[in-house]
């Protein structure tokens, strides 16, 4: 379970494939504090440390992962956004993420705002791919607010330490992003699925 609230960007320093797998050696500064077997968030992607080095650490990425999220574009040099699992004594600062990413979304344009900047996405829909006006969204490990929700898109307003500190400022329009939605929406959106029919009035 995580929060959303990027601790640490690290760099892809080694890719290695096994069969249909992606294995990444990622530095970062948070390596030190990792321990193997523990749950980290890569863009919003929760994945198992396998291995720590002295400032690096090694995760895996297997077939369905890669199918369903933007951990397959990453390249050596790449950054990531990262995030240490929920600590059950700390502040929720963001929103309740589970790691699991629901789809990928294109960025369709980025503005700048002069002093912020608003990102519009596109994605396909689909049942429980829902967003409200004010309400969360987590976009490569980032718990943001939406802005101008629509059936298959929406906007977010970036602040500048979000700008900064996330690998937000190195994408472009056209990049691909991984994107988790509510779960509190999520839930609502099956439970009004399979209940349509008792749920209509007479």
């Amino acid at each position: 379970m995580f929060t959303g609230i990027i601790e640490s960007l690290g760099r892809v320093d080694k890719i290695i494939t096994h069969d249909d797998n992606l294995s990444f050696y990622v530095k970062s500064t948070l390596a030190k504090e990792l321990k193997v077997d523990q749950s980290l968030s890569h863009n919003g992607v929760c994945l198992t440390v396998e291995e720590v080095l002295d400032n690096s650490y090694r995760v895996t990425a297997i077939k369905e992962t890669l199918d369903k999220t933007n951990l397959g574009l990453l390249q050596e040099g790449s950054l990531v956004n990262l995030e240490r699992s929920l600590s059950y004594n700390g502040r929720l600062d963001g929103h309740i993420v589970q790691g699991h990413v629901d789809c990928i979304a294109e960025i369709k344009e980025i503005i700048d705002e002069k002093g912020s900047w608003r990102l519009r996405f596109e994605y396909l829909p689909s049942p429980g791919f829902v967003t409200v006006e004010k309400g969360s969204v987590c976009v490569n490990g980032i718990s943001l607010t939406v802005v101008n929700s629509r059936l298959s898109g929406f906007e977010v307003a970036i602040i500048p330490y979000t700008w900064e500190n996330t690998n937000l400022h190195t994408l472009s329009p056209g990049s691909s992003v991984n994107i988790e939605f509510d779960i509190l929406g999520k839930y609502v959106s099956r439970y009004l699925d399979v209940f349509k029919d008792t749920l209509q009035t007479p």
